[in-house]
Formats: structure tokens, C-alpha cells, sequence
């Protein structure tokens, strides 16, 4: 949990038990539904869980799709007291929720939107000792289905990650609402969700661990399956390429999560996501295009310091996908163009700050280095 300074812990979602050795992992909701009108299949299961929820939500942009749930949730019983987010998932933002929730006699926090709503919710519910549920209107995360969440800055600065105690309650991922978000958010998922692969099996090292070792082989399928079905499930929304992109960005990431704990879990590409916040330039791009980026960047540095033939190879396999899928390859097309070369520095002072996940690398790189691989990464011709 968070103190109320708002100083974040380090997530760790493995760790010995009073040094006994054993481990434990939050490794899924204790429900899941999902498909088409697993809202409304939802319903008696949420009155079951709460009388009296917090619906959150965040922008005008989600208002629309808020309204029919928040209907549906009275005509099943609940007496349900609306929250908006104003920021990100920050600090100033919970409190006045946390208070407002106090106030109403809350019982459970039913979170519906992207990312940073539902890493809110799940906060806020492990704070108060709420009933948590997720319900996300997009795949650009996984967001729903973990037992983390991700503290920014109310200017959007990422300012730490922070371990929860437990995943959702219930998490609804409706066909329905996920379909309806942008195609961009989709998109997002999947350069967020490949990632689990090349960083797991770098953060991973050579453990023994079997729970380990299946989520890493785990992750090599998605990737694998992502790489096959993206620009199909782009094609034609609602298909059945669709269906599997969008389930495996949105659950089956997170469930590799889960099962691999804390040894399988974020390296460089997501410590390139999170110094990228600290430039307000890049707040116009979404948290999976940001993270895609670090994904190449993340090979680049595999290629310059360890030498590694496979990892450029790889990067060149992903250029040609994030050309077609229309990611963003280089700085200027995360609106970092005219970024100068101080606040390029300090996407990497904080990239490569002490406990950064980049360090699970298995060489050491320091900010020149990272600030080289961040330049040059799509400098290369993209192979057809």
C-alpha cells in the first residue's frame, strides 16, 4: 500500500513469506467474465458483492459509456455514486475519491475505462478494503486483470509502481464496450502485450522456477500470436482475430503476469515508457505506444552492448510490424522531434535511476548509453 505521503513502494509480486521461502503471487481475479453482454451476465454477480458501489470513471470521452452501466447498476438494486478521475492515477485525485468514498459508505469500487481508471480503482479498493471490480472499455492494457497499479503525477509523470494485495474481485471484459473504443487503443494493447515476451524472457534469467519458465514460454506464444493475428483483428473489428488479439492484450498479458511474479515482469522497454512521461511532449501518446518504442529501444541496447545478432533481427521484424500497424518507430513520431538534448537526458536519468527495472538487463547501461539506443533506433530501413 501507499503511505499517504503518496511516497510509491516498489511492486513486488512475489516475496517470501517471514522468511520461510514461500512465495506468494496475486495471480488472477477470482472471476472473469468475458464475450458479448458479459455486462449484463455481470450484474448479479456485482450485487452479490456490493450494495453501495463507486462507479469511477475519468473523461467526457467515456461519459457516453459510463451512463448505460450506471442505469444498468440502479435497475439491479445498487444505489451507485458516480466518481471522475481529473488526472491520471494520481495521488491528489485518490484522496479526494478515497474521502469521497468514506462519506457515502462506499462497499465496492466498480471501475470502468482505460488503464490508469482501472489501476485507480484497484488502488483505491486495496486502500479502502473495498469489493474491487474492473470492467475495461478498452485492450490498450492489462490493466483489469492485475494486482498493481501505476502512481503518476497529476501532470502525468509516472512516479512509481505500488503492489496490491490482491487482483480485482471481478473483472468484465464485455466484447460489446471493448469494441467500441478507437482501433488506436487496440493497437496500443498489442505493442504492450508483446512486450511481456521481451522482457520476461530477459528478466527471467535462468530460473528454475516452473511457474516461471511457463510464463515465459507463455509469453513467447503471445507474442507469436499477436504477430500472426494484429493486423487481421484490425480488419475487421469484432472478428475472430479480433477476439483473440483483444483477449490476449487485455487478460492473457496480465494472467503472464500473475503466474510469473515479480521474475517476469517489466525490463527496459517499460523503464523507457516511464522517462518518456517525464516530457509533457509525449502525454499525447498512449502507454502501449510508449512502451512499443521501449521495445525497440530495449533491443537496440541488446544490440550495441551485448552484441546480440537475434535481438537486431528482431528489432527489424518489429519496425516492418509497427510501420503497418502505424506505432510510433522513432522520437518524432512520439512528438519528441524538437526535444532538446537536456530533457532527452532526463528520460534517461530517470529510465536508468537506481531501481529502475532496466537494470534487470544483463549488462549495465548508464544514461549515455540508453540515450544513444533511444536516438537510433529507427534509424534502420525497415525490411519488407
Amino acid at each position: 500500500m501507499v503511505p499517504s505521503s503518496g511516497d510509491p513502494q516498489p511492486a513486488l509480486a512475489a516475496e517470501s513469506l517471514a522468511g520461510s521461502g514461500t512465495l506468494s503471487q496475486q495471480i488472477a481475479p477470482a472471476l472473469v467474465l468475458r464475450g458479448e453482454g458479459a455486462w449484463r451476465q455481470a450484474l448479479p454477480e456485482i450485487a452479490v458483492l456490493c450494495r453501495q458501489p463507486l462507479l469511477l470513471g475519468r473523461s467526457a470521452s467515456t461519459a457516453a459509456l459510463r451512463a448505460p452501466l450506471e442505469a444498468d447498476l440502479r435497475e439491479a438494486g445498487l444505489v451507485v455514486h458516480p466518481a471522475e478521475l481529473r488526472h491520471d492515477c494520481c495521488e491528489q485525485d485518490l484522496q479526494r475519491i478515497a474521502e469521497q468514498a468514506r462519506r457515502q459508505d462506499c462497499d465496492a469500487v466498480i471501475a470502468a475505462g482505460g488503464g490508469k481508471v482501472l489501476d485507480a480503482g484497484k488502488l483505491l479498493a486495496d486502500r479502502l478494503g473495498l469489493r474491487c471490480v474492473t470492467v475495461p472499455t478498452s485492450a490498450a492494457t492489462c490493466a483489469g486483470w492485475t494486482a498493481l497499479a501505476n502512481l503518476y503525477s497529476p501532470e502525468g509523470a509516472f512516479q512509481g509502481d505500488v503492489a496490491l494485495k490482491r487482483c480485482p474481485d471481478l473483472l468484465v471484459f464485455d466484447h460489446g464496450l471493448v469494441r467500441r473504443a478507437p482501433a488506436r487503443t487496440l493497437v496500443s494493447g498489442v505493442a504492450d502485450a508483446m512486450a511481456k515476451w521481451y522482457e520476461a524472457s530477459v528478466s527471467s534469467g535462468a530460473s528454475g522456477d516452473a511457474l516461471v519458465q511457463m510464463a515465459v514460454q507463455m509469453a513467447r506464444v503471445l507474442r507469436d500470436q499477436l504477430l500472426l493475428d494484429a493486423e487481421a483483428a484490425l480488419a475487421e473489428p469484432g472478428g475472430e482475430a479480433w477476439v483473440r488479439v483483444a483477449e490476449a492484450s487485455a487478460l492473457s498479458a496480465g494472467l503472464i503476469g500473475g503466474i510469473g511474479g515479480a521474475s517476469c515482469r517489466t525490463v527496459a522497454a517499460h523503464a523507457v515508457h516511464n522517462g518518456l512521461t517525464q516530457l509533457p511532449a509525449s502525454h499525447g501518446h498512449l502507454h502501449g505506444e510508449k512502451v512499443g518504442f521501449g521495445i525497440l529501444v530495449q533491443l537496440r541496447l541488446e544490440e550495441q552492448l551485448a552484441g546480440n545478432r537475434l535481438a537486431a533481427q528482431a528489432r527489424r521484424q518489429l519496425l516492418g510490424l509497427f510501420e503497418r500497424l502505424d506505432l510510433p518507430r522513432d522520437l518524432a513520431q512520439l512528438g519528441l522531434a524538437n526535444a532538446s538534448l537536456s530533457e532527452l537526458q532526463q528520460v534517461c536519468a530517470f529510465a536508468c535511476q537506481p531501481r529502475s527495472d532496466l537494470h534487470r538487463l544483463p549488462f549495465a547501461v548508464g544514461p549515455a548509453e540508453l540515450l544513444a539506443a533511444l536516438v537510433s533506433t529507427g534509424a534502420d530501413c525497415v525490411l519488407s
